[in-house]
């Protein structure tokens, strides 16, 4: 018996040492190598586990294992190269010190000093970041500004429909007071500040990361900043030799194709990267047809450690049908068949016709030179050129755009116009309506440098040049005569009762010229937990217009228009511990009027008295950062005062009106929480107050001889600002279902969307009516993505659904007589429920 017990308490004993696993306790820090900065957000796994960690603000991770023996870390971020450090596991702590990630592009730091990208937790602005990996996987057939819908104070939307017709507001601000920057270039029209998206509708496929800076922003050159800044920055060239090809195909015949191919950094210091892809479809809206290439080159050449050069090449050529649908109201998409209703097209011979087509093609290219100075200072310099040609297609003439010329299914009977020009050749008449093509096509070259220098080692100054010149063509050309001989036009004082055929130049034609010399300087400190920077930027800006139309030879070109632009801003962010910081920033522009304030008649008559707007804006922000949980919060007050609008009046003049003043102002939020390694939340909510401020009333408008002709009044204190939704929210959720599989889905809410209305058409002192407010509404878009290997090949399977609930709702109108849904016209509902799905191999 007493042999049993001993026994059983032997047994007891191993059972007991069997059942204290080893723990390991396992410790470390990831940084940047090139700044030295803790990596926030990377993911820190045991390789073959699912046991792993993210790293928090000053980069830490510790993971607990009971895993014993050798093991690999495997280290991971998006936009670095991954890394493997081998550890052997004994129990206790296992700190493995700093681990380094690289880059995975060459060049990225440069171009990110010419970018002016923001700092989080040191750069003291309102800051998104959206990563390459977001954009794949929630592109799907969204427009490149969609990809900023869950983003607060963004509201972006596909107008009517058509490839590359989007649009996108920025605290209620249109892209002509938003600046866009590619690589730190400029890309807003310099004549009115415009962006059109439809120009670089194929740039998401290069892209590597965006960043919307909203409010002032974090760029030092004089850039029209007054709602944010987004910054694209495309891939530079790949530090690791490789490729990929991709096929995926979508609702409505999309079908796209796409190829990367990288030499990575060979041994004579040279590095290339191509990208090239091309996307067709039928739209979803009816005859919006699309055919769109992107194409992307870098090559990089690393001369010596203080010398690098980078050039790069991109461009994305397209042609799509389109529905302007200037009259279009909420009836003509009841009786004519639902939200795919396009009133701008028919037939001709039986082949589909539009009214409406846009074709485009701007590369832009651009030499970059980088310069290590000494350990202190640095000069980036880039060198660019971008030459645009293309347009859009519409009627001229006698105007057809009514139901007398619709067909009973409200198509555009282009039969009854041609037969009727083919009546009036037989008199040998001209045709009294023709196809024309509105072309803009310009030459903008510029350089952009910026030195910096570590003067002490708390305190840096940077400083540059910004030198641009442009040159628009504008001009109406004959694209189809529609059955007649020729088109009579009596406007070119050059060539009167022109008899214009196929080609020839009609309407009008003008060029534009602008002068812009910019500097601008930045100081900016930082020690320990306290950041600050104060900047300033000057800006001259010279306008020239040469009209070949209206003037004989000799008498073209107008005389020279300067006007003095600057902008002094300065901000402050402070970590109060390593989860609490705060910031704040203000600033002042003065900005140059835009070309057509100062031509404001359509002529070489400018007005040097043309006044700049004004812009004040202040703002306050906090932020939380943990290793699971992130959160922003901020407040912002930005008044724009002196907003300039032209009004014509009795047809002969054309008004600047000044004095109109607007106030937008609000409060975001945005969220992020790492439930688990696998599961990740998203929040975000954004509140707007966006009003004018005040009437405008009995202003004199004059004629040539300085004699008052007429009065304006402006009837528009304390209306909502239209065009954008105010308030704004979304929920995100992405979700590791499996090793490789990833599930995500957003829920994105718009409300207080007023329609948009001409300011100068208020002018009846007993209408204090708000626009139409659209009713509120909702999507949800749901995305997958799934990797694995297809023999020794890195596959990626992606598939989207948009608008998964296929939801009815109204994105954009203008405010109608009323201001009731019954009178608002140029209505655009958002699309239906669209899908795509892709495939896409590594090598």
């Amino acid at each position: 018996m007493k042999k049993f017990y001993y026994l059983l308490l032997s047994m007891l004993i191993s059972f007991s040492t069997f059942g204290q696993e080893v723990s390991t306790l396992i410790k470390g820090t990831v940084i940047d190598n090139d700044n030295k900065e803790p990596v926030i957000g990377a993911s820190v796994i045991i390789e073959g586990t699912t046991t792993g960690s993210i790293t928090n603000y000053n980069g830490e991770f510790s993971i607990r294992t009971s895993k014993s023996g050798p093991q690999t870390i495997v280290v991971s971020f998006v936009g670095y190269t991954t890394i493997e450090e081998e550890v052997v596991l004994k129990g206790g702590e296992a700190n493995l010190g700093e681990l380094t990630l690289t880059s995975d592009a060459i060049g990225l730091a440069e171009v990110e000093v010419i970018a002016s990208v923001a700092i989080d937790r040191k750069t003291p602005v309102a800051v998104s970041t959206i990563a390459p990996e977001a954009i794949e996987n929630k592109l799907g057939t969204k427009e490149f500004p969609e990809i900023l819908k869950s983003t607060p104070g963004v509201y972006a939307t596909k107008q009517g429909g058509g490839f590359g017709d989007s649009r996108i507001n920025l605290r209620g601000f249109s892209s002509a007071n938003i600046a866009v920057m590619i690589n730190g270039v400029p890309v807003n029209d310099m004549e009115n500040g415009t962006v059109y998206w439809s120009n670089w509708a194929g740039l998401s496929d290069v892209t590597r990361s965006m960043q919307v800076q909203r409010g002032l922003g974090a760029s030092k050159v004089a850039v029209p900043s007054v709602g944010g800044t987004i910054n694209i920055l495309t891939k530079t060239t790949d530090a690791q030799k490789g490729g990929n090809v991709y096929y995926g195909i979508g609702n409505d015949g999309r079908e796209k194709m796409a190829l990367t191919l990288s030499t990575g950094k060979m041994d004579n210091g040279y590095a290339v990267t191509f990208s090239g892809s091309r996307t067709t479809g039928q739209g979803f809206v009816d005859a919006t047809s699309f055919e769109g290439y992107s194409y992307f080159l870098n090559v990089s050449k690393e001369i010596n450690k203080n010398h690098m050069l980078s050039f790069t090449a991109f461009g994305a050529p397209q042609t799509h049908g389109q529905r302007n649908g200037y009259n279009m109201g909420i009836e003509d998409y009841q009786r004519y068949g639902g939200i795919r209703y396009n009133s701008d097209w028919g037939y001709l011979d039986g082949q589909e016709y539009n009214l409406f087509t846009n074709s485009y093609h701007k590369p832009q290219i651009s030499l970059n030179h980088y310069w290590t100075i000494n350990d202190k200072s640095n000069l980036s310099t880039s060198v660019y050129v971008s030459v645009g040609q293309g347009g859009g297609t519409g009627f001229l003439g006698t105007s057809k755009d009514t139901d007398a010329y619709r067909r009973s299914d409200g198509l555009i009977d282009f039969e009854k116009i041609r037969d009727e020009n083919i009546a009036l050749a037989e008199q040998g008449l001209g045709s009294e309506t023709i196809l024309r093509s509105s072309n803009n096509n310009h030459t903008w070259v510029g350089a952009l440098s910026v030195y910096d220098n570590k003067i002490t080692d708390y305190l840096t100054f940077m400083g540059g040049l910004d030198l641009r010149y442009y040159k628009g063509e504008h001009y109406r050309q004959v694209e189809d005569l529609l059955g007649g001989e020729y088109f009579l036009s009596n406007v070119d004082v050059n060539n009167p009762g022109q008899k214009a055929v196929v080609g020839d130049k009609v309407g009008y034609n003008n060029d534009g010229e602008v002068y812009w010399l910019g500097t601008f300087g930045q100081l900016e400190y930082s020690k320990d937990n306290l950041s600050a920077f104060v900047s300033a930027a000057v800006s001259n800006t010279t306008y020239y217009r040469l009209d070949y139309f209206q003037y004989t030879d000799g008498n073209q070109l107008s005389d020279a228009y300067d006007f003095l632009g600057y902008s002094a801003k300065a901000g402050v962010n402070y970590n109060i511990t390593e989860n609490h910081n705060v910031f704040a920033n203000t600033g002042y522009i003065s900005r140059a009027p835009f070309f057509r304030s100062v031509f404001p008649n359509h002529t070489n008559n400018g007005n040097k008295n043309a006044e700049n707007e004004k812009i004040i804006s202040f703002e306050l922000g906090y932020g939380y950062r943990s290793a699971r949980f992130n959160a922003n919060v901020n407040v912002y007050h930005t008044q724009w005062k002196d907003r300039s609008f032209t009004k014509t009046v009795n047809q002969d003049f054309t008004a600047n009106l000044l004095g109109v003043n607007a106030t937008h102002q609000g409060v975001e939020l945005d969220a992020r929480y790492n439930v688990t390694p696998k599961l990740t939340l998203t929040g975000m909510l954004s509140i707007g107050d966006w009003r004018w401020d005040n009437d405008l009333t009995n202003v004199p408008v004059f004629d040539q001889n300085n004699q008052v002709v007429d009065e304006v009044n402006i009837y528009i204190a304390d209306l909502k600002v239209g065009n954008s939704a105010q308030t704004t929210a979304a929920l995100g959720l992405n979700y590791e279902l499996m090793k490789g599989l990833k599930l995500g889905a957003d829920y994105n809410f718009f409300g207080q969307n007023y329609a948009d209305f001409d300011p100068t058409r208020r002018d009846n002192p007993e209408d204090r009516s708000e626009a139409w407010r659209m009713k509120d509404f909702s999507v949800v878009d749901v995305n997958v993505r799934y990797n694995f290997k297809l023999g020794k090949l890195s596959t990626t399977v992606y598939g989207n659904v948009d608008n998964i609930f296929n939801e009815t709702y109204i994105t954009d109108a203008q405010d109608g007589a009323d201001h009731t849904a019954a009178t608002a016209t140029r209505i655009y509902y958002g699309l239906g429920r669209t899908w795509s799905m892709g495939m896409k191999l590594n090598f």
